[in-house]
């Protein structure tokens, strides 16, 4: 006889935990998702650091803070909150009021799969220059686990040649 696997639903839920860098703030939706996507606006750049930041939203309701609610600071301005850890300034939370009903909170603060692949992108437009975009890598002689970007040689075109 054949093994059936539970069937998920709201009555026996998934959960997926995430957490700061130094554990004070953990938490945890309810997996799938709502969405996830790579946001690379200038906000998201200038709050992070990064020229990009996968976020992955769920609904308030199917959210849960279960340590760390002390730890946690708020950075507000119109229409907007974005929420750090005290202790190691992981950013956490972000929270539009437009969207009251929705949180959103970085994609690598959770170990295990969320339900949503990070497929989408947000603000292109804004993306810096400088963002890396795939091109091919070679190992750095002598930095063991650093890539460079391999120079592309230029197509000589028929007015070059001449």
């Amino acid at each position: 006889m054949a093994k059936t696997a539970a069937k998920r639903t709201l009555s026996n839920p998934r959960w997926a935990g995430g957490k700061c860098r130094c554990g004070a703030v953990r938490f945890e939706i309810m997996v799938p998702a709502i969405w996830a996507f790579h946001d690379h606006s200038q906000a998201t750049r200038e709050t992070t650091g990064a020229a990009s930041m996968a976020w992955v939203g769920s609904w308030k309701k199917r959210f849960r803070l279960l340590d760390g609610e002390d730890e946690i600071t708020r950075y507000e301005e119109p229409g907007v909150a974005r929420s750090f850890c005290r202790r190691c300034g992981t950013p956490l939370f972000y929270e539009r009021d437009r969207s009251r009903h929705v949180v959103n909170m970085p994609r690598a603060l959770f170990e295990a799969r969320v339900g949503r692949e990070p497929r989408y992108h947000a603000a292109l437009r804004e993306m810096p220059d400088w963002a890396y975009l795939g091109e091919p890598l070679a190992p750095l002689k002598g930095y063991p686990g650093i890539m460079i970007e391999r120079k592309r040689r230029k197509k000589r075109t028929p007015e070059a040649l001449f």
